[in-house]
């Protein structure tokens, strides 16, 4: 029988009260209730309101409330984009272009201090460009040209994940403001995907398998690992992102045709199991 030290490689914490903060996935012993207690957190999906131009393959950043949308292809005309909008909570509103149009990029930080990286222009780019909140300007490119990426974090702590080098790849980089490092990848390999979060509490969500099994898995990264939570209601590639890893935006993309749906992902309050024991 498989013991839970062996499985997770550290015992059950014996404490006299419940920790605070929980933690997603904590276990822990109450001696003084005298129970066995683990934290869990279940996420779902709404319909919020939609970009102003049809796109796919865009890159993101930014808060469910404060988000920037940059690049991607216009369906209608087959274009190239390297447009910006941002987004308040409520509406999307155009602001001041990226320096190449491309899409398939990845994307990170906030609506006035973002990332974009990777892409193709159409050939597969490395390339990182950093916004200040009105100009785009070229910085220190990825390791590994890539397109169909996923991105989250910050300007200079940054993660970029999955994507099609090719061959189709699950790898995940690390960004510290300077250099591009590898770390450990995710469960599936896809491209077209898209992220929430931080450098150490990501999500991951949609993409594609090719060459059309359309993805709504969500996986989630805790600084070391990737595991898989819920999925979205729409499964489609090359969506734009945006958000934290409980509180997430994701928009636009391609289910098969270009769309401008959004959808946002929340995790209520932790809630626990309680095992007594006598």
């Amino acid at each position: 029988m498989s013991e839970y030290k062996g499985i997770q490689g550290f015992t059950v914490q014996s404490v006299t009260s419940d920790p605070s903060p929980l933690q997603n996935g904590q276990m822990w012993y109450n001696s003084t209730s005298k129970t066995l207690k683990v934290s869990t957190q279940i996420g779902t999906w709404a319909t919020g309101n939609n970009m102003n131009t049809t796109r796919r393959s865009l890159g993101g950043a930014g808060t469910q409330t404060s988000s920037l949308g940059f690049g991607g292809f216009v369906p209608v005309g087959g274009t190239l984009s390297s447009a910006t909008e941002k987004y308040d909570g409520t509406n999307w509103t155009s602001v001041n272009s990226m320096n190449t149009a491309r899409f398939g990029l990845g994307g990170t930080g906030t609506q006035t201090s973002a990332l974009g990286f990777g892409g193709a222009t159409p050939t597969v780019s490395a390339a990182t460009e950093k916004y200040d909140g009105t100009n785009w300007t070229s910085v220190n490119s990825m390791n590994t040209a890539r397109d169909g990426l996923g991105g989250c974090g910050t300007q200079t702590s940054a993660l970029a994940f999955g994507g099609l080098t090719p061959p189709l790849t699950a790898a995940t980089e690390k960004y510290d403001g300077t250099n591009w490092t590898s770390v450990n990848s995710m469960n599936t390999a896809r491209n077209f995907l898209a992220g929430a979060g931080t450098q150490t509490s990501a999500l991951g969500f949609g993409g594609r398998i090719p060459p059309t099994t359309y993805q709504a898995a969500t996986e989630k990264y805790n600084g070391t690992n990737w595991g898989s939570v819920n999925s979205m209601n729409t499964a489609r590639m090359q969506l734009g992102n945006a958000g934290t890893q409980t509180s997430a935006l994701g928009f636009g993309g391609n289910t098969g045709v270009g769309t401008n749906v959004t959808e946002e992902w929340t995790i209520p309050a932790t809630t626990t199991f309680t095992v007594t024991i006598s």
